[in-house]
């Protein structure tokens, strides 16, 4: 049985075990009637045309994985941001563990979708955001479908998370192939600030398919800073799909690190309600082998004032493929507007592959956009002058390849993550950095 197939016919078995109110039914409902129509995303779709999914859809994936022995938390220490105190919502196999958790009800809600899904309390905001902005997509239609657990996070106005918050999703191997598709909902209210780490991760080679839907609402001058670490196995593959509303005056910032996984696609897509937002979109790709990254991003500027940054840097090496395919939209009445937009490539080898298309639609007059792209190598002249200072040449490249994709990091904000994803960089180059920042 084909994927799509097994997915529609397990639908109502589990939409009949599923505790959530009854508004959601319906939404989950016609969500898996958008999937059954449209299925999977295939190559004749413009937005798709660099990215195959086939190789990938021939796992007989395990829709609903059974229970498994919990984990223990110096197994997976390493995977967590762990010099720093934060708040953690960690999910095994798809479903939530309790003890290698922290959440809190304390003045903010950091806790389950499940919780937030069939609870009375929870009801103004699942029905004021609940798919709100997500696409109604193949893929997004399936996570919306199947939506039952990830991470449920409330901040209410005039609140400063004093420290971050982590979602990290582990596969343990359980089933010779799994599907998971955690749904996450983050609200964050007027004058308040968070941040948030997220990751999957799988701990043994066996083929795991992630399907995420992310929904963030940055209220009236919010504070939202994202950060995705994407250091998976070569045996699993992540599609993730994130949407972010802002209102007047708020800030958004996602960074996207991807340096392993089979194949990743990443759709980001910004809406900017209000006057005086800033949106940044910030990522580092570093792939060899056969590793696939796509990153689909979009910024829709509908109102005045307003800011975008998009800067993309890759580094490819052995025969992998990047992909970016940027849109920035800005509205007849997006006056004003300063939007900014930048992918930057590096091939290793000559068998390694970038496509990539930024793209400006632009139907207002008084704008600053401007957008590019850059494909080459190493700067011949520059890696003379290192390996005559007596750097040798894996050093030298390295140093090179670093510094390349460091603007990126100049902007993220948490020292930890900083610090962790310089030692990912120089782990993916095969070279002692000597220094942290």
């Amino acid at each position: 049985m084909e994927l799509k197939e097994k997915l529609v016919s397990s639908f109502m078995a589990f939409e009949n075990t599923v505790d959530v109110d009854s508004s959601v039914h319906d939404i989950r409902i016609d969500a898996m009637k958008a999937f059954e129509a449209q299925g999977f995303p295939h190559k004749k779709l413009e937005a798709w045309k660099y990215t195959s999914l086939k190789s990938i859809l021939k796992h007989d994936f395990s829709v609903f994985p059974k229970e498994n022995e919990a984990l223990d938390y110096k197994d997976i220490k390493k995977y967590f941001i762990h010099d720093i105190d934060a708040y953690k919502i960690i999910f095994v196999d798809g479903k939530y563990s309790s003890h290698l958790s922290a959440t809190t009800h304390d003045g903010i809600d950091v806790c389950l979708m499940s919780s937030a899904l069939a609870k009375p309390k929870y009801k103004v905001i699942i029905d004021n955001y609940f798919n709100k902005i997500a696409t109604k997509d193949g893929l997004s239609s399936l996570n919306t479908a199947f939506s039952a657990e990830g991470a449920y996070i409330h901040i209410p106005k005039n609140k400063v998370v004093e420290k971050p918050i982590q979602i990290i999703h582990f596969s343990t191997g359980n089933e010779a192939a799994l599907m998971l598709q955690p749904r996450n909902l983050i609200v964050v209210d007027e004058n308040s600030h968070v941040q948030i780490i997220e990751r999957h991760q799988s701990l043994t080679e066996n083929p795991v398919l992630t399907n995420s839907v992310t929904e963030i609402f940055a209220n009236k001058r919010a504070i939202v800073d994202y950060y995705k670490i994407q250091n998976d196995k070569q045996s699993a593959s992540l599609i993730d799909n994130t949407f972010v509303n802002q209102k007047q005056e708020s800030i958004a910032k996602v960074h996207t690190f991807s340096f392993g996984g089979k194949l990743t696609r990443n759709n980001l897509n910004f809406y900017q309600n209000g006057e005086r937002i800033d949106s940044t979109m910030k990522g580092i790709t570093i792939i060899g082998d056969k590793q696939h990254v796509d990153h689909n991003t979009l910024v829709h500027h509908i109102e005045p004032n307003c800011e975008s940054h998009q800067d993309y840097k890759g580094i490819f090496d052995a025969n992998s493929t990047g992909v970016f395919n940027g849109k920035v939209v800005v509205e007849k009445e997006a006056q004003k507007t300063n939007a900014f937009q930048a992918n930057n490539n590096i091939l290793v080898s000559d068998k390694a592959t970038i496509n990539t298309k930024p793209q400006l639609e632009i139907f207002a007059d008084d704008v600053r956009c401007t957008h590019g792209c850059t494909i080459g190598q190493l700067d011949e002249s520059a890696m003379f002058y290192l390996r005559s200072r007596g750097i040798p040449e894996k050093e030298a490249r390295g140093l090179l390849m670093f510094a390349f994709s460091n603007n990126v990091l100049d902007s993220v904000k948490i020292p930890e993550i900083k610090s962790r994803i310089t030692k990912l960089i120089a782990q993916k180059l095969g070279v002692n950095i000597g220094f942290d920042l």
